[in-house]
């Protein structure tokens, strides 16, 4: 038997909830039989530990309503800007009924002005600040969609709760007339320790998020990533209003003056976004930031690359030896100690799980594979799932069992070695196995399975090559590296390259047999009755670059 068959024996053999205890997330894992092994290696076992530690983090709030997802670790509640938005986008795949109930919490517990809480913990809601960083109406129509698109009481509820949020933030963040959105404290992005909020109040004034303190000299802040955020969500308000069949437009203009808000008060000669003070000055500090516009969907592809070139993927700025810093690491501020809820530095695990959106937005999923494999690394041999890690060495440091470091493995094991079903239909196989990793994180092969659409799909693969089975008749056999991507009824319609190199084999369907050659990023589109070489290609020339 090959390693590929072994891996295949073993899935097949293993029980997807194993320590996982009773409830929605056991119930969810078993519902989509979500399977997965590792030949070696310590992945299997942190897998296992990160889905237990994971349902430790789902219960009711202030012990009333339905379990939802909380924070984890020093964080004992759920904060709109992170478990309520993208870690609850995430966990649609593992226990949707948590992700529904999460959402709703902070739409049932809205403030009737129409302002939402930040957070919600067992001692109620909390209104100081805003905190928003994932545009919110984004995880709701991606949530719908990839739960079936039929819920549209949820899909109501939470437009009605958006829209009013959208309104309170126009009546109150735009202090200036700008047509930005404008942070008054530290804590209205997170950005706790950051030089970013240097001399800025922690909270906001009189711990009222409508009020910036009066005194303080270069306050409000016109920023970059709320005023991103807040376009974003309009451009997703305008797709839910379209579902439920209301007026799309309003939001469509709506988002389209953000966008242009955006450009015109954050934009700097160099590229990057900044806040803009009250003396209508820029604030040049380098931050995540950067990611933070992009992952609101802000700019077209050649902006992203240039973004990557000059931030993201140059190891003197951003990219790190566990994945994308907090600071420009050769700002004289920055500094790189994880052992404290910091953003000043050290790679936050918030940062690691938003990321994949802009990458695979703009095709760069060859990029975003080599940053995710550094952090994913650290967190397979680490004794714990913190919330940052220090960006020299990988280690582990601030708190422990916390939800987005959960959520970030589950999710990039399924990204690049596994079954995701996306909400746009699309179902990617994926097949850069980790039996690459550094550090003795490395699996000789693995295996995963998943039940999409009633079908149970199940991936194996080992350094070289990839197989996959859909209820349990072989669907396709292509080379370590790449992803096949398949329609809802689970037929195959491309294939792209998730590696940093060049990757030539055979792809193998019920088609036939045929040999491609794809670059890093390249998607091959495959006609429906058989692979050609000459099948349209989208190729990203990768960017990977060292400035010394």
């Amino acid at each position: 038997m090959t390693a590929i068959d072994d891996a295949l024996a073993a899935l097949r053999a293993s029980d997807p909830v194993e320590g996982v205890p009773a409830g929605p997330l056991r119930a969810g894992i078993a519902d989509a039989a979500l399977g997965f092994v590792a030949l070696g290696g310590p992945l299997a076992a942190r897998r296992r530990q990160a889905l237990t530690e994971l349902a430790d983090c789902i219960r009711p709030l202030a012990g009333a309503g339905d379990p939802v997802l909380v924070e984890g670790g020093a964080y004992p509640g759920a904060w709109v800007e992170s478990t309520g938005s993208i870690s609850v986008e995430v966990l649609t795949r593992f226990a949707p009924a948590v992700a529904r109930a999460t959402h709703l919490r902070f739409a049932e517990l809205q403030r009737d002005d129409g302002l939402l809480p930040y957070k919600v913990t067992d001692a109620g809601p909390g209104f100081s600040q805003i905190q928003m960083v994932t545009p919110l109406s984004r995880t709701v129509w991606n949530h719908y969609l990839l739960t079936g698109g039929t819920d549209t009481g949820y899909l109501r509820a939470m437009y009605d709760a958006l829209a009013a949020n959208d309104a309170w933030l126009a009546r109150h963040r735009d202090t200036r007339g700008t047509g930005g959105v404008e942070a008054f404290c530290t804590f209205d992005t997170g950005h706790d320790a950051s030089p970013r909020f240097w001399g800025v109040p922690d909270r906001c004034y009189r711990g009222d998020a409508a009020r910036v303190d009066p005194a303080h000299p270069e306050l409000p802040f016109v920023a970059p990533d709320l005023t991103a955020n807040v376009a974003a969500q309009r451009r997703y308000l305008a797709r839910i209003a379209t579902e439920l069949g209301a007026d799309a437009a309003p939001w469509v203009a709506a988002a389209a003056a953000s966008t242009a808000a955006l450009v015109a008060q954050c934009l700097a000669d160099d590229g990057r976004y900044y806040d803009r003070d009250a003396r209508g000055e820029l604030r040049r500090i380098a931050s995540d930031v950067i990611l933070r516009v992009y992952e609101a969907e802000h700019g077209d592809d050649a902006e992203f690359a240039a973004a990557l070139d000059r931030d993201l993927l140059n190891t003197r700025r951003f990219l790190s030896a566990a994945g994308l810093t907090s600071l420009a690491m050769d700002d004289p501020r920055f500094s790189g100690d994880a052992s404290r809820n910091s953003w000043g530095g050290p790679v936050n695990l918030l940062s690691m799980i938003r990321a994949a959106h802009p990458f695979e937005l703009h095709g760069r999923v060859a990029e975003h594979a080599r940053v995710a494999t550094a952090t994913l690394t650290a967190l397979a041999v680490a004794d714990r799932f913190p919330q940052c890690l220090d960006p020299f060495s990988g280690a582990a440091g601030y708190t422990e069992a916390y939800s987005p470091a959960l959520l970030f493995l589950l999710d990039q094991l399924e990204r690049s070695s596994g079954v995701l079903p996306r909400p746009d239909g699309e179902l990617w196989l994926s097949g850069l196995t980790p039996t690459r990793l550094e550090h003795g994180a490395a699996a000789d092969a693995v295996g995963a399975s998943r039940r999409v659409g009633g079908a149970l799909y199940e991936l194996a693969g080992d350094d070289e090559r990839i197989v996959v089975e859909r209820d349990g008749s072989r669907l396709a056999e292509f080379p370590r590296g790449w992803r096949l991507v398949a329609d809802a009824a689970g037929a195959p319609v491309a294939v792209v390259n998730l590696a940093a190199a060049p990757v030539s084999g055979e792809l193998v369907t019920a088609s036939g047999a045929t040999r491609l050659t794809l670059a890093p990023n390249e998607r091959v589109t495959l006609p429906p009755l058989a692979v050609s070489q000459t099948a349209p290609a989208v190729t990203t020339p990768p960017i990977f670059r060292q400035t010394l």
